[in-house]
């Protein structure tokens, strides 16, 4: 199983694979610019390989096999020669599955990412809430990596990062930067209890990691209220539909204080999508929101509504707005995506503005 196992890293590394799935009654998976492709020279795997992978990626640790036994889910990193993966264990009909995230070594380059700059200008705002959000492998955590980075050579701050795993790994440069693992056997056990801590560390700037309920949210918040930076993620599909996905963690009687501290402290949301291009390559597609009065006004309101914050960034342009139907459009018109996925991303009533966008700009460029 040992050879086998280097021979499906090998191969998901030349490949440039995001994940290898393993699952029982089938071949091992790899998924490559957001397909699945089997890789057909290997056997098919039944539970007891799959057992055997654990035991292999665990190391046979005591501690860690007893905690997935009794809770049916485990996330642990794994390290293969110079390689570093995020690997997760679930079970299915009783029968272990596994997914192995790859994680890139090399840091990433903000100008490489297809975010507008007023994105990276934000970060050199002393105190705020922003947030970058999107389905899982939408590149979250490669947006905040590169937004550290920026940080980090620019400015001497303390910058803390709360992650699980950790992902890319920062040197320190202008700034100085503490990193913590998530998790039960990480540095910290939740993402709460990190962010409470952080208070006590003197940072400039925290990242967090992922904001998945109420405690964290709280935490969240307050950090941003006492005059730090702070960045996080939500898996929210757009800019609007973070903001409502924060006031629902609260019951309605709360929400209006919520409201106040929501529309002070949130500065800026970025909402990303990962579409897959005519060469088999990844493109981003980036939804940017800048909170301003008028829209802390529209978060204030006793009803918060959605579709009123969309029709607002499609004004919104001078100001810093991107909206997910330009951002389709330019797309289009740069021949990333076919005009057919970028009609799948919208709902029907903003297909016809992202029909004529299209049009103005093709008729612009024969001109």
């Amino acid at each position: 199983m040992g050879d086998m196992l280097d021979m499906i890293f090998e191969q998901a590394i030349a490949r440039d694979a995001s994940d290898i799935h393993f699952l029982s009654g089938s071949k091992p998976l790899l998924r490559i610019s957001k397909e699945l492709v089997y890789l057909d020279m290997m056997p098919e795997l039944g539970a007891n390989d799959l057992k055997m992978i654990i035991n292999k990626i665990t190391d046979g640790n005591a501690k860690i096999l007893q905690l997935l036994d009794e809770t049916r889910i485990l996330d642990i990193n794994y390290k293969y020669q110079e390689h570093r993966f995020r690997v997760n264990v679930s079970y299915s009909m009783d029968v272990p599955t596994i997914t192995m995230r790859i994680i890139k070594d090399q840091l990433p380059i903000y100008d490489t990412l297809n975010l507008p700059s007023n994105v990276k200008d934000f970060t050199i705002k002393s105190q705020g809430l922003i947030l970058v959000t999107g389905k899982p492998g939408s590149g979250k955590s490669t947006t905040l990596s590169a937004l550290v980075n920026e940080i980090n050579e620019s400015e001497s701050k303390k910058i803390l990062m709360l992650e699980s795993p950790i992902e890319y790994v920062h040197k320190n440069k202008r700034s100085f930067i503490v990193q913590k693992e998530v998790g039960p056997f990480g540095d910290c056990k939740t993402w709460h209890e990190g962010v409470r801590n952080s208070l006590r560390e003197d940072c400039d700037v925290l990242v967090v990691g992922e904001i998945r309920d109420r405690e964290t949210m709280d935490a969240t918040l307050e950090m941003a209220e006492t005059g730090h930076l702070v960045l996080g993620t939500l898996h929210t599909n757009s800019c609007a539909e973070t903001i409502d996905r924060i006031i629902s963690f609260y019951p309605t009687e709360e929400q209006p204080t919520i409201k106040f501290i929501v529309s002070n402290v949130l500065k800026l949301v970025v909402s990303q999508r990962m579409l897959r291009g005519g060469y088999g390559n990844l493109v981003m597609i980036p939804e940017v929101l800048v909170v301003d009065d008028h829209i802390g006004g529209m978060i204030k309101k006793e009803k918060f509504n959605n579709i009123e914050v969309e029709d607002a960034m499609q004004s919104g342009r001078e100001k810093g707005d991107l909206s997910i139907v330009f951002s389709l459009a330019e797309a289009v018109l740069q021949n990333k995506i076919t005009i057919e996925q970028a009609y799948k991303e919208v709902d029907f009533r903003r297909q016809e503005l992202l029909g004529r966008i299209i049009a103005a700009g093709r008729q612009r460029r024969m001109y």
